[in-house]
């Protein structure tokens, strides 16, 4: 259905539908400090008028403080289309900027993805990218060079060698690695590494230690495992062993597209997104929560922001506590600033 001939019922039930939404209480326990301390910082990057990004679906910093993202030059994933382009996208696919300015420092990724999704830099500065298009994993050098790919080019599967669409990656203190996978296995395998396959959990449904869309994957300083249940409108928290721990849910959460732990707080950071039965894009909310899994704050949708009507499908900080998002309904990133109080 187009959105510009939506029938007048339709308008009238998604009003309904809004207003409803908008009378939501807060889950058990969320008591927010007001709002998050952050504006947008207008004009960044600069050159985004004259180099138009794709659809930027991963985002991360490095340890020199370089914010890098991943986009899809000009390719586009509809969602009910499953059988994705058999060529390369040929343009380079990952930026890397300077956090101040927004410009430019290399670029590259040309010919290596069919049609990316997730971006992670671990520690050695090493990126880790998913395509849901391959179902692979695929972890670079800071240059650019393949070090390794997991997963079978194309082809789809369930065992300890393929993936159906992986979403995310997070790295160990040790190097081991966490997959979240993904809009086809309602799953979380975790590797050696080495890339050796070592278990998976997970299953379809919304009991916990149940999946709905794993859609990203992040570790905080004890190792334990957050993750982005995308449809579930949750965030779940496991031990290094795929343990059930606690679920982070209440009725105030749309779909839950991403997640990052802040390494100095140890805070949780995450973006959701509503639409209103997919013909109203209503946008995204950055939500701050504190260690105990209660809502400190937020800010978008429904706080204190003078952007456009954004999706955020990734978040990342950098060692400032500024906040970087990625937007797929704008094709840009956003940087967000702590205000001087």
């Amino acid at each position: 259905m187009n959105k510009q001939t939506i029938p007048l019922f339709s308008l009238s039930f998604l009003f309904f539908l809004s207003a409803c939404h908008l009378m939501t209480t807060p889950g058990k326990g969320d008591r927010e400090d007001s709002f998050l301390s952050y504006e947008l910082v207008k004009g960044w990057p600069a050159f985004a008028a004259q180099y138009p990004l794709g659809q930027v679906t991963g985002v991360g910093t490095d340890t020199a403080g370089h914010i890098l993202l991943i986009h899809r030059a000009g390719r586009r994933w509809v969602i009910d289309d499953q059988v994705f382009p058999d060529t390369p996208i040929s343009a380079p696919t990952i930026l890397v900027l300077d956090a101040q300015t927004g410009a430019i420092l290399r670029s590259w990724g040309s010919g290596l993805f069919s049609m990316p999704h997730g971006l992670t830099v671990d520690r050695e500065n090493n990126v880790w990218l998913t395509d849901v298009g391959l179902h692979q994993v695929i972890k670079c050098s800071p240059e650019g060079r393949v070090l390794m790919k997991l997963g079978v080019a194309g082809k789809p599967g369930t065992d300890s060698a393929h993936f159906n669409k992986p979403t995310d990656v997070a790295v160990a203190a040790d190097g081991s690695f966490y997959v979240s996978d993904g809009y086809g296995n309602s799953r979380v395998v975790k590797f050696s590494r080495a890339g050796k396959f070592l278990f998976a959990w997970g299953s379809k449904g919304d009991k916990p230690g149940q999946f709905n869309l794993p859609h990203a994957v992040d570790l905080d300083s004890n190792g334990n495992v957050y993750v982005a249940d995308r449809e579930n409108k949750r965030i779940q928290e496991f031990d290094s062993l795929g343990r059930f721990l606690k679920q982070w849910k209440s009725d105030r959460f749309e779909n839950m597209y991403s997640l990052c732990i802040d390494n100095k707080s140890q805070a949780l950071f995450a973006v959701d997104f509503l639409s209103l039965g997919n013909l109203v894009d209503k946008g995204s909310d950055v939500l701050q929560f504190r260690p105990d899994g209660t809502l400190a704050g937020r800010f978008g949708r429904t706080g204190h922001y003078d952007g456009p009507v954004a999706r955020y499908h990734d978040i990342a900080l950098d060692r400032e506590g500024n906040i970087y998002v990625g937007d797929i309904l704008g094709n840009r990133i956003w940087k967000f600033r702590k205000k001087q109080l």
